[in-house]
């Protein structure tokens, strides 16, 4: 076991595991992430972003106080009055202050991202780990069955299943974007195993009489997961938007769940009616959250990338 755990060893020092720091001590992969990230404004930028769309997502109390769902938080004199110096973001069509709607409505698009990335995840690690590292007949049938859902549009393909349910919430809608979304991620981490699995770390390993598991949990998934990370940071702001498609289309949240989706969805009808805000503000916020774990997503992919620096 101790000649495995040199294999390891040795495995840490590969130029995949990070080169050396400016300061001529070695780094580990994520070491030299970091290393690189702080020192890139843009990450600033967009992490502070994510982090007050996180905290606003499971937090809302701290933004906004009261919950538009609350009895009575939705007077209808005050329905659909515009924006003034008082209430900068003015009221919904039912009569809901539009900030607490957004704020609140911040959980139900947010957490089903992160719940679809999370299941997307595992699908797509699993299923392109097997993939790639066994090849021959079980890459074929993985393969063959991610074409079969690389056929079906995601958008289509979710609004046909999530018309099928009675009642959409965040199960329903996670685990329909789950099942159309994990097909991307297979292909990256079968590609990235496929390339590790031939390094000479890896032969190394096997001669000293490692187990496939034991290769693929200390070896496979470190030197591959990296593409995955990235493309689900930037997954995640795709889901979002994803969402709140789905929700305007009709098949998404129902009332009284409070979502961006749904604000979209009610304010488009209105905004050529002077009532702009009803529309710009939901908008505003799945535009800048969407653009915000997209850059994250292309700081974290620079900083992965040695070509880059």
């Amino acid at each position: 076991m101790s000649d495995i755990s040199a294999a390891q060893a040795a495995s840490t020092s590969d130029p995949a595991g990070g080169p050396e720091g400016s300061t001529g001590a070695d780094r580990t992969l994520w070491g030299d992430v970091r290393y690189e990230m702080v020192r890139n404004p843009v990450f600033w930028f967009s992490a502070i972003l994510v982090f007050i769309v996180l905290v606003m997502a499971f937090f809302p109390q701290i933004f906004a106080s009261t919950s538009p769902t609350t009895s009575g938080a939705c007077p209808l004199e005050h329905a659909r009055e515009k924006p003034t110096w008082g209430k900068p973001f003015g009221y919904t069509n039912a009569g809901c202050d539009m900030w607490s709607s957004l704020v609140w409505g911040t959980g139900k698009s947010v957490i089903v991202a992160i719940f679809v990335t999370i299941g997307t995840v595992i699908l797509g690690v699993a299923s392109g780990t097997a993939a790639g590292w066994f090849g021959g007949f079980t890459d074929t049938v993985i393969s063959r069955i991610t074409d079969v859902f690389f056929g079906l549009p995601f958008i289509l393909g979710a609004l046909v299943f999530l018309a099928i349910f009675p009642t959409r919430n965040i199960v329903t809608i996670s685990i329909v974007l789950t099942v159309f979304g994990w097909t991307s991620l297979t292909r990256v981490m079968r590609g990235s195993v496929i390339s590790t699995k031939q390094r000479d770390f890896v032969d190394a390993a096997r001669a000293l009489g490692a187990t496939d598991l034991f290769i693929i949990r200390k070896h496979i998934l470190a030197n591959s997961i990296a593409p995955v990370i990235v493309l689900a940071t930037i997954g995640l702001g795709a889901y979002i938007s994803a969402e709140a498609t789905l929700t305007f289309l009709g098949v998404g949240y129902q009332r009284p769940t409070v979502s961006w989706g749904l604000l979209v969805s009610e304010g488009q009808t209105l905004a050529t009616a002077g009532f702009w805000h009803l529309l710009v503000y939901p908008s505003s916020f799945i535009v800048v959250t969407v653009l915000a774990f997209i850059l994250l997503g292309d700081v974290l992919r620079d900083a992965l990338d040695p070509r880059s620096r």
